[in-house]
């Protein structure tokens, strides 16, 4: 593996940890310190595959990668991008967000958490209550589900009432199936 930094217009491309630390000491604004050398060798060391960056000054940094190229051309021209490996990788479900505006009509059951503005009895202050409301809707996408519970809800609660976005973690949906064409 080799290590490719920039400093502004200086770069370079190594195949050791001592060659890169050699290059930034021969940078005066840098000040190489035994803390700055171990923290880049232990970032060589680690699995890391990120890019990391060294802040110099306010807006001043140089950066070291990680890579599998053996000529600066090769690096320029991206020929050795690190492989993200498939193996171990754990699938992770569609964020809510992306499958929110899905096109797909039919039966929702959707949960919203918020904040319900109620009065006190004896003393006739009104105070906000976590509300959990849920409902099963007939709709054509998560938002729409939303919209149409929050809709709802504006109609039977105060006013002062605060509904979180549907984007947010207080809002959860599933799709029961498709609605019975009459």
């Amino acid at each position: 593996m080799n290590l490719y930094l920039r400093y502004f217009d200086r770069e370079t491309l190594v195949s050791t940890v001592d060659e890169a630390i050699d290059f930034l000491r021969d940078i005066e604004e840098i000040g190489m310190d035994p803390d700055l050398e171990a923290d880049i060798r232990e970032y060589v060391a680690s699995d890391v595959f990120y890019p990391k960056r060294y802040k110099i000054h306010p807006r001043v940094y140089f950066i070291i990668i990680k890579t599998e190229a053996a000529t600066m051309q090769d690096f320029k021209d991206k020929k050795a991008i690190h492989p993200v490996e498939d193996e171990g990788v754990i699938k992770r479900p569609t964020p809510v967000v992306s499958r929110l505006n899905e096109i797909r009509p039919g039966w929702y059951e959707g949960s919203l958490d918020f904040k319900r503005v109620l009065l006190i009895p004896g003393t006739g202050k009104f105070q906000y209550r976590d509300t959990q409301f849920v409902a099963r809707v007939k709709a054509a996408s998560g938002q729409d589900c939303y919209e149409r519970i929050v809709d709802y809800l504006r109609d039977r609660v105060d006013e002062r009432s605060q509904f979180p976005s549907a984007k947010g973690k207080n809002f959860r949906f599933t799709y029961l199936g498709k609605a019975k064409q009459l």
